[in-house]
């Protein structure tokens, strides 16, 4: 479980060390129009393995997948650490999310092997929810410090010795576990190719459109998801050994719990992305300041967990604590859309803690609840799928959010600007209609500059246009409050869950 919980706390320092360091690598290896690959490539590939090698581990045993997943993770580490260009950069970052969705996809299935019994399995999703909590809450200081006393490199290479940790205590302690019975396994490759391609290109739709709008080209991308979709469907209907069992969807209770973990993706990552922004932008805070207030929400995911493991296997219908989860993220949410510069640190904080608490209710939950539904046999997929839902959530959630966001941010300045009549506000918009002068003091003052020159008032226009982005986020923000809300309504769904010992 150590190793495991290392494994987790390897994904987590990842997400979080490398954002902080990605300006000094651009400044580095120039390539500006790759920054985007650097995080797009890690998730594409993330997501589209880890529902084959969750289903890989069901046939072979995941022991082997699990040390794989650390040594590619590792390897491509060392290979981001030594890149030379930006394009080298975002294909070892895509040789980094392959190992990433191979030890989602595997070793978050590890645990049930390991504990039968779903009982001491709660107790022991704790070590999970600590390690990432760990990884995410000291993952941006980290990288901070990494980055500035020994250059952006170090923030790769500081996987080397937990992937090592990591890879010991799993290939030393880790049982093999195989499969028994059941005959020879042929596997489904056009399958696992179909799916990788179906969810690759849906995700290259939720992160073009937000940009570019209903092109004709993503119009065309998404004809060729659905497309996918179809073909992948009569593919499995007929393989033998299906990468994704069909009959799965066929259970409501299933269904219900990876609609749940969808909803709690676009909740989370919409949250933790935004509510920086918010402080940051919206606020006028400092990126030190901001750290420290959405610090709760890594923390709180840990300790929700250790509340989660105390009472959950005593509750006479344990669903009720995945709905108390969802309310507090609606609470949170609320909270965090009413906020303003005014608004008392400890109330963002509280917010933040609420944040983190419900989402320590609810994660490892919906893998303990759908690993009892779904049964042994399926303990791979069931877990990758609840995974790779919750990172299309996470997707749309972001991809949704940032589109109110942008439009409804780029639509209040220019409405700020029409006092000054044309041609000035024409002139002026595309410069604070970029919501970078908000969060770099370099930006804005080379702005205020520029202003003053043009014996414009600055500083009620950056005012302005501050409080146009708070406005906008708290849009974005009442948005997942609302799914949050359907998510807390629909756990009503799920039959009662009985924890009986195995």
């Amino acid at each position: 479980m150590l190793g495991i919980g290392l494994v987790n706390m390897l994904v987590a320092l990842d997400q979080t060390v490398v954002s902080t360091a990605l300006p000094s690598i651009v400044s580095e290896l120039q390539g500006f129009e790759y920054y985007a690959w650097i995080a797009s490539a890690y998730l594409l590939a993330s997501v589209v393995t880890v529902p084959v090698f969750g289903r890989l581990g069901d046939y072979f045993g995941r022991k082997r997948f699990v040390i794989a997943a650390v040594i590619v993770f590792t390897a491509a580490s060392v290979l981001c650490g030594v890149a030379t260009s930006m394009p080298f950069l975002a294909i070892a970052r895509g040789l980094q999310g392959v190992g990433g969705g191979m030890m989602v996809g595997t070793a978050f299935a590890s645990i049930p092997d390991l504990f039968p019994d779903p009982r001491a399995r709660v107790r022991w999703q704790v070590v999970m929810a600590a390690a990432y909590g760990i990884g995410t809450a000291a993952g941006p200081s980290l990288g901070g410090w990494l980055s500035q006393h020994f250059g952006w490199r170090s923030t790769f290479l500081v996987n080397l010795p937990v992937g090592a940790l990591a890879l010991y205590f799993i290939w030393a302690h880790l049982p093999a576990y195989r499969r028994v019975g059941g005959g020879e396994v042929r596997i489904d490759w056009t399958g696992a190719a179909l799916v990788a391609l179906v969810l690759g290109g849906l995700q290259t739709f939720i992160e073009a459109v937000p940009k570019d709008g209903l092109t004709t080209g993503n119009l065309v991308l998404a004809a060729l998801v659905g497309l996918g979709a179809i073909a992948f469907l009569v593919c499995e209907r007929r393989a033998t050994h299906p990468i994704v069992p069909l009959d799965l969807f066929r259970d409501p209770q299933l269904v219900t719990l990876f609609t749940l973990s969808l909803l709690s993706g676009f909740v989370m990552f919409s949250l933790i992305f935004f509510a920086p922004l918010l402080l940051q932008g919206g606020f006028g805070l400092s990126p030190q300041e901001a750290g420290l207030l959405a610090t709760p929400i890594a923390a709180c995911i840990a300790l929700g967990s250790l509340i989660n493991t105390r009472i959950v296997i005593h509750l006479s219908k344990p669903t009720l604590i995945l709905s108390i989860g969802f309310a507090l993220l609606v609470a949170a949410s609320v909270g965090i859309a009413l906020a303003t510069p005014t608004t008392r640190h400890l109330w963002l904080e509280l917010a933040m803690g609420a944040v983190g608490i419900g989402l320590g209710f609810i994660l490892n939950n919906l893998n303990v609840f759908g690993q009892e539904i779904a049964g042994r046999e399926r303990f791979g997929i069931t877990t990758a799928l609840l995974q790779s839902t919750r990172m299309v959530g996470g997707m749309l959630g972001t991809s949704v959010v940032a589109t109110i966001v942008n439009r409804r941010y780029a639509a209040g300045v220019a409405d700020s600007l029409r006092v000054l009549g044309e041609p000035v506000a024409s002139a002026w918009l595309p410069k604070l209609a970029d919501p970078r002068i908000l969060i770099d003091p370099a930006l804005r003052d080379a702005l205020l500059a520029e202003l003053a020159r043009a014996r414009l008032d600055g500083p009620a226009l950056v005012e302005a246009a501050r409080q146009v982005l708070v406005q906008s986020i708290h849009i974005g923000v009442l948005l997942t409050g609302v799914a949050a809300l359907a998510a807390a309504l629909m756990v009503r769904r799920i039959a009662s869950i009985t924890f009986r010992r195995q």
